[in-house]
């Protein structure tokens, strides 16, 4: 039979559950300067993906003399950047360098402590399998990157919307499975408290996770089409509320290829997802449930907030950089809150 994660000794869950949530902010850390590295057009930097020796930067005036002669061949440069020095080059290899530099970093440090905590016999015999499915989601999200980045060295300087879109809910699975695990080794149990409002609250927490996803990925298809680079207004959009010419033919593809309609539903999310956090917040409010649940409500409504004046403010000033990056870290926030109050308010099956 196996043995319960709360009969495991506490010191124990507390190291793994620590480690995992260093895993975490390492993953954090990662969409954000991914998001930065996309928002100052680095990503297409660096044309070759060489998972081991590309950890060695350049370190000699013939190595840089190389890697700007690689880029000197990719669409990027002969269709944008044809002004371009090394010197002016060598600021977006850094960043493009750094994102991937981090994506090596997070797997040595999930690798080294998974071989060093299984060989102690420090992880319960049901979570090892589980940690090592991570680990390789985390190598194919690597190869995913790559794959992403491919699609814009070919014809078009200009990364696949749908493999971005793709390259980024990886992310948010790998960092809301690690989540979850280590709050799990943290509460083994849920709280326990009777509640004829437990069921209703859990479902309209897990409508709000749910929601929340669908709306990181619309921010996808708004980041791989720069659609939010146009129609600068709120709460306007090309001078009306419910702007003209949405959904072109083929209308099936519009939510994934066309600008406007791709923003336009973007705001519709944003509303929806408003909705469904200020509902879920209401009831766990006035519900009688744990004060843990209640503080992850608030946690879930002060994400909220912040994150709607980001994207506001991010969308009237058009798109700078730092409120960009802050707009992709606030969509992690208020998923990791979302996240946080299912996880307090699951069922103890």
């Amino acid at each position: 039979m196996t043995r319960p994660l709360e009969d495991w000794p506490l010191a124990q869950r507390r190291a793994v559950a620590i480690w995992l949530l260093v895993i975490c902010g390492l993953v954090f850390a990662m969409v954000v300067v991914g998001g930065y590295t996309r928002l100052t057009n680095a990503g297409l930097s660096i044309v070759d993906w060489k998972p081991i020796v590309g950890a060695i930067p350049p370190l000699t005036d013939a190595a840089w003399a190389d890697e700007f002669a690689k880029y000197q061949g990719s669409p990027e440069y002969q269709q944008v950047n044809t002004h371009f020095t090394l010197e002016q080059f060598k600021p977006i290899f850094w960043t493009e360098w750094f994102h991937r530099f981090l994506g090596r970093l997070i797997g040595i440090a999930f690798a080294i402590p998974l071989i060093v905590f299984a060989a102690r016999r420090w992880l319960p015999r049901r979570l090892l399998p589980w940690l090592v499915a991570i680990f390789v989601l985390g190598g194919l999200q690597g190869a995913l990157g790559w794959y992403m980045v491919k699609s814009g060295l070919v014809h078009r300087p200009e990364v696949s919307q749908y493999r971005l879109t793709a390259h980024l809910s990886a992310a948010v699975l790998i960092l809301g499975v690690t989540t979850w695990t280590a709050l799990t080794l943290l509460a083994p149990r849920p709280p326990r408290f009777d509640s004829p409002a437990r069921t209703s609250v859990a479902r309209w927490a897990r409508l709000a996770l749910c929601i929340v996803c669908v709306m990181i990925v619309s921010g996808g298809f708004v980041a791989g089409t720069d659609a939010g680079f146009r129609w600068n207004t709120f709460p306007t959009m090309d001078g009306a509320l419910v702007p003209s010419e949405l959904y072109p033919s083929p209308a099936l593809m519009a939510p994934f290829e066309d600008e406007r309609t791709i923003q336009w539903n973007h705001r519709v999310l944003a509303l929806v997802v408003t909705v469904v956090l200020v509902s879920f917040w209401w009831r766990a409010s006035r519900a009688s449930v744990p004060v843990a649940v209640r503080a992850a409500a608030h946690f879930v409504l002060g994400a909220l907030a912040l994150q709607a004046a980001l994207g506001i403010a991010t969308l009237v000033l058009g798109v700078p950089v730092a409120l960009g990056v802050l707009h992709q870290a606030g969509a992690i926030v208020l998923f990791t809150a979302c996240l946080l109050a299912v996880h307090r308010l699951r069922s103890d099956g």
